[in-house]
């Protein structure tokens, strides 16, 4: 039987045919996956760099271009484009095997060329260099892959937006090896998490006929390249062309993923877009799939902090998972309404009674600080009771006393922690009396219900957005399995930490020292959006939730496009009628509304933007209301979490609105929760902008917003 691979640019490009002439590629592709005769419908081309590359007749109008085994049944899938291009693109690029990795490379020798008389020329005025040999010795770039034909190229680099020109010019890997030294990364690293991961895919060469030397670089080439068993699994890869995550794991995703067992719990970290989501969804796959086959369903828990976040994680298990039986061993659930299904149980069903609108409970942490006359504002009193009281699972006012407050910058004597606690009894004793529990207080008590019974009613447990919980869940979480190999498998990013909760993993008994991957590789959003929404966080470096510090050194994209668009207005209906144009020249560009998204920081705002592209004959409907089909979507910045658009507007983001003034802590009050409030604030607006996969504008009427200082009056690069 042939092997057949296929590219990713090959699934891109087949995306965005009509779908007669999807139909059509399949047709005659099929052959291919069938072995039957694929060979005789192949083209050679004259004056090409190299004779393997072959093209294949779809339509009049449409060619394939397949790369073809010298000897052996093996045949790679590259690009689907006009009869023209087509041949023009097959004369000028050539396939190789990576040195380090011996994956499949494509490099395209014309512009190889061209580009190296540029940078020569170059040179003569420009004598820094990116890559100096002092600094990155010969043996050393190729160890890491970069072959000696590209070596000459690279000397001539002088900074990095000159090897950002080149990126559809050099070889893939190659170009990931030098972007990631360019952007901070040491050889060492490149080698553990590019060239090694890439190498580890090796076993799977076992799958090529002996001797085919095309079929086994294939299948060295995780992330780029999917190797295709047969007609049925082509058609399956094809009908779904834009949910290529499910087909292309990079090998340093592919690795965290399907790492056999880990002997404890372990974690996956990367900035927005570097598919820690797709690694959580394919790890409880892989879970799901070596379980015992006594294992009852369900038994693998995928878990976020929010419904809307859950009900995205279901719909990807649906599109990932084919087999019912594997499938049915994984639920999905948010954290908060699995502990509220154990309380419930625990209490004979009835539902309880919660309290979750926050300016309530302010509220009544306000009358109760005037009844007991004490000098503590609502804000203060309520973010102790939560950063530690319920974080610290602190139950009597010895505890109190002794306990480490650890993020919050007042101090507090004896004397003043005591009249803390006389606030928190009496807060607590009137939710009792009033049979009321918050979010959180549900989640202790799950936990205290598990612990008590000894019930652990999951094997495994994968969370995504591991950021945003609270110690009480992650208490929960912890009762939920019992420790031992493959436990926990965690998937966050603190740079988008929205709700402000800080966590010592290890403190409470998740231990991830040793079995902690991180991912730098964005492969959501372009490099021009990406490192423009970095600058907004001007030197941040939050916590990683196990007492270090998350960083973002080499993160990058290998994606390019246009530079965000900002634009201040002066008045409110001026920045909805700018809006409004800008989103009829999206669709007329030919972006569907459903691929648009709308940002903003009060709902309210949202509504008023709906109704204005409403009038202008563009559909559109609010996230959470109810409403779905097509139409632009528009939410506020926290329920933009977990999404993506191609095009994104983040609107009305001035001054005293982001950040919201009622979302900060007073300085006065406490001066260090006061930044860790503001570092929530400039991580929404962060999360938000990183939505958009290929355009965004972010807009304001009045001042701006102070977060956009950076990229409004600084570089814009």
């Amino acid at each position: 039987m042939a092997t057949l691979g296929m590219h990713r640019d090959f699934l891109m490009e087949f995306a965005a045919l009509e779908k007669p002439v999807q139909k059509r590629v399949f047709e005659v592709f099929e052959k291919f996956a069938a072995a039957t005769h694929a060979g005789l419908h192949l083209e050679k081309l004259t004056h090409q760099k190299d004779p393997r590359l072959r093209t294949i007749r779809i339509t009049d109008f449409w060619r394939g271009v397949v790369l073809k085994a010298e000897s052996g049944d093996s045949y790679l899938l590259l690009k689907v484009l006009p009869h023209d291009k087509a041949n023009d693109w097959a004369a000028k690029h050539r396939a190789s095997v990576n040195e380090a990795t011996q994956g499949i490379e494509i490099r395209n020798d014309v512009a190889l060329e061209r580009a190296t008389a540029g940078l020569r020329a170059l040179a003569a005025d420009e004598p820094s260099r990116l890559f100096p040999t002092a600094e990155y010795p010969d043996k050393v770039l190729r160890s890491l892959g970069v072959d000696k034909e590209i070596l000459p190229i690279i000397r001539l680099v002088p900074d990095e937006a000159h090897l950002e020109a080149l990126h559809k010019v050099l070889p893939e890997q190659q170009y990931d090896v030098l972007l990631g030294l360019a952007t901070g990364m040491k050889p060492e690293e490149i080698d553990r998490e590019l060239v090694q991961a890439y190498a580890r895919t090796a076993v799977e060469s076992a799958r090529a006929s002996e001797g085919d030397e095309l079929g086994a670089a294939m299948a060295r080439s995780r992330g780029r390249i999917a190797l295709v068993s047969g007609a049925d699994e082509l058609l399956e890869i094809l009908q779904r062309p834009f949910d290529a995550w499910r087909v292309f794991l990079h090998p340093s995703q592919y690795r965290v993923a399907y790492q056999e067992s880990y002997a404890g719990s372990a974690r996956v970290t990367g900035g927005p877009g570097t598919g820690k989501t797709v690694v959580a969804l394919h790890r409880a796959y892989h879970l799901a799939r070596h379980l015992p086959a006594d294992a009852p369903d369900g038994c693998v828990l995928l878990t976020t902090y929010t419904k809307d976040l859950a009900a995205e994680l279901q719909r990807c298990i649906e599109l990932l998972i084919m087999e019912d039986a594997v499938r049915a061993k994984i639920r999905v659930v948010n954290v908060d309404a699995l502990a509220n299904e154990i309380v419930r149980a625990d209490r004979g069903g009835a539902p309880l009674k919660l309290v979750f609108d926050q300016k309530e409970i302010t509220a009544r942490w306000a009358r109760i600080a005037r009844r007991l006359n004490l000098d503590f504002t609502d804000v203060f009193l309520d973010q102790e009771w939560r950063h530690v009281v319920l974080a610290h699972a602190v139950a009597t006012p010895e505890e109190y006393l002794k306990v480490l407050r650890t993020g919050r910058g007042s101090g507090l004597g004896p004397l003043k922690r005591l009249q803390v606690w006389r606030a928190v009894s009496a807060f607590e004793e009137q939710l009792r009396q009033a049979g009321e529990l918050t979010f959180l207080q549900v989640c202790a008590e799950a936990a205290r219900v598990l612990d008590g019974s000894g019930e652990r009613p999951f094997r495994h447990v994968v969370v995504d957005e591991a950021q945003d919980l609270h110690p009480a869940q992650w208490r929960f979480l912890r009762a939920l399995v019992g420790s031992g190999a493959d436990d926990l498998f965690l998937a966050g990013d603190t740079h988008q930490r929205i709700y402000g909760n800080r966590v010592s993993l290890r403190s409470l008994g998740v231990e991830v020292v040793g079995r902690s991957y991180r991912l730098r590789v964005n492969y959501r959003t372009t490099q021009e959006i990406l490192a423009w929404s970095t600058a907004l966080l001007t030197g941040e470096k939050p916590d990683d939730m196990d007492d270090g510090k998350e960083t973002l050194a080499g993160y990058r994209s290998t994606m390019h496009g246009e530079r965000p668009e900002t634009a201040g207005h002066v008045s409110k209906p001026e920045e909805m009628a700018a809006l409004v144009a800008q989103v009829e020249k999206w669709t007329a560009s030919g972006v569907d509304t459903e691929h648009i998204g709308i940002a903003v920081r009060f709902i309210q705002f949202g509504r008023d933007i709906a109704k204005a592209l409403e009038r202008a004959g563009i559909p559109a409907f609010v996230l959470g209301a109810g409403r779905g089909g097509a139409g632009v979507r528009i939410g506020t910045m926290h329920r933009m979490k977990g999404l993506e658009f191609r095009c994104v507007a983040v609107a009305g983001v001035m001054d005293g609105t982001v950040p919201m003034k009622s979302a900060v802590t007073p300085v006065d009050v406490d001066a260090q929760q006061h930044q860790e409030d503001v570092n929530s604030e400039l991580s929404v607006l962060f999360v938000a902008c990183t939505r958009a996969r290929e355009a965004l504008r972010v807009s304001w009427h009045g001042t701006p917003s102070p977060f956009l200082a950076p990229v409004i009056s600084g570089p814009r690069d």
